[in-house]
């Protein structure tokens, strides 16, 4: 604990780094600042009595999740950097199938470059749909027949996609200048505000069920010891790598003599992240979100509830997905096959394996090996919300915090931003928070 104490004030004693985290604060805040900034034309009374109506079973609900409840507030933030995010993904998995993208990927950082541009035009046009979508849910909207919007006209619809679109560029800038001006991450940390700004209102409620006595202490003290539990546990998978020596042979440049080295490739045990469970969540919420347009048929809704939080078959079913999307997800973010052919071209091979096809067949291998401990790992923390609420009666808001894409992206957040610290720390000659210096982030830093 002193040395805990001693590393944070450290950290403000290095002027820069003090600068930088006071910097990315004041920008966070005026993230919750711009979530809470209703639209214009918007009853805000009727709104909050219809988004206190919302079914949190629906890809509304999980979109608002992301957004840190912008969504839900119809804010200026409503549509968060997720449309960023999605043209992001576009772009990474048309790198995939798309020869003039994989051409750019290659090209170094002038591709890197282009391929931000055409990010930033989908950017915009991604929002724009999502803009639209969002003012003609926002007009169709009522409580009691009253509209949330009274007057849902042109007028409005234009001024909503206009105003939404430049709420998401005004966040993918935020985002930037945290990245370059802050203590990096940006686009990251925006969405993690977002999940934590819920965290104090799931702790008062679960704090009023003691209070009033429909939670016993005792079992109050199991759930907080079960969350510790699974943190230690999500941390000790999201560092697990499995390493691959790699031997360079020697090689003499004039007077000097280059290589002679064994390095190691990190293979972890997660390298989809979060991305499994994002993509398998977008899926097992249709029926829900079908359920929500047609509210009066009985067998659609009776098959939507079989979708719920709180349903075995959901837990099931939402598992099986899981598993499949981070295989899928890892064949696209790592290809053994360029990995093998860069080792390759740089004298590099790994010990006992020749060069070329049987490097990349025997990292495929070891990969699609420890790939399927970490998937299944996943798929048992993204359903542990749907046990905590059955068998402990935990309340929906905290139980999300106990698996699944809100403790996923708290966790590899955090470990990304104390790596980001200790870097500055270590070069100012102090002790990090832990005394080897050696806590680090998540492979790519990124979702």
């Amino acid at each position: 604990m002193a040395n805990f104490t001693s590393t944070i004030k450290n950290i403000f004693k290095i002027e820069e780094l003090r600068q930088r985290i006071i910097f990315t604060v004041l920008i966070l805040i005026a993230v919750r600042i711009g979530a809470h900034i209703t639209l214009p034309g918007i009853d805000v009374a009727m709104l909050k009595i219809s988004a206190g109506q919302a079914d949190a079973n629906t890809l509304f609900g999980l979109f608002d999740l992301f957004v840190g409840g912008a969504f839900s507030n119809a804010a200026l933030f409503a549509l968060g950097i997720m449309p960023y995010i999605t043209s992001s993904i576009i772009m990474q998995l048309g790198g995939v199938v798309i020869p003039e993208l994989q051409k750019m990927q290659r090209e170094g950082e002038e591709g890197r470059r282009k391929i931000n541009q055409y990010t930033r035009v989908g950017t915009v046009l991604i929002a724009g749909l999502q803009g639209w979508g969002v003012s003609i849910k926002l007009a169709n909207e009522n409580v009691g027949g009253v509209p949330v919007v009274p007057d849902a006209g042109a007028l409005f619809t234009i001024t909503t996609v206009i105003m939404l679109i430049a709420g998401t560029i005004f966040l993918m800038w935020l985002g930037e200048q945290i990245t370059e001006r802050g203590i990096g991450n940006g686009i990251s940390l925006i969405i993690f505000a977002g999940i934590v700004a819920r965290l104090p209102a799931s702790i008062f409620q679960e704090v009023s069920l003691v209070q009033t006595g429909a939670r016993n202490v005792v079992i109050e003290a199991i759930v907080i010891a079960l969350l510790i539990g699974i943190i230690a546990s999500v941390i000790l998978v999201t560092q697990g790598a499995r390493r691959i020596p790699v031997q360079y042979a020697k090689r003499q440049v004039g007077r000097k003599v280059y290589g002679g080295t064994t390095q190691y490739i990190p293979l972890r045990v997660n390298t989809a992240g979060v991305m499994p469970i994002i993509f398998a969540q977008s899926l097992i919420f249709i029926p829900n979100t079908i359920a929500s347009f047609f509210p009066e048929s009985a067998s659609i809704n009776w098959f939507a509830s079989l979708f719920t939080e709180q349903s075995y078959v959901y837990a099931l079913v939402f598992g099986l997905m899981i598993i499949f999307f981070t295989y899928f997800y890892t064949a696209i973010v790592f290809n053994p096959k360029d990995i093998a052919d860069n080792m390759k071209k740089q004298g590099g091979f790994i010990p006992g394996i020749r060069p070329g096809k049987p490097t990349s067949d025997f990292i495929d291998s070891v990969l699609t090996r420890i790939t399927l401990p970490g998937s299944v790992f996943l798929a048992i923390v993204a359903v542990l919300p749907t046990f905590m609420t059955n068998i402990f009666s935990v309340t929906t808001g905290f139980a999300s915090f106990f698996g699944g894409t809100s403790l996923l992206i708290i966790i590899g957040v955090c470990l990304d931003t104390l790596q980001q610290i200790e870097s500055y720390l270590l070069m100012r000659h102090y002790d990090g928070f832990m005394k080897s210096g050696k806590i680090k982030g998540r492979s790519g830093g990124g979702f």
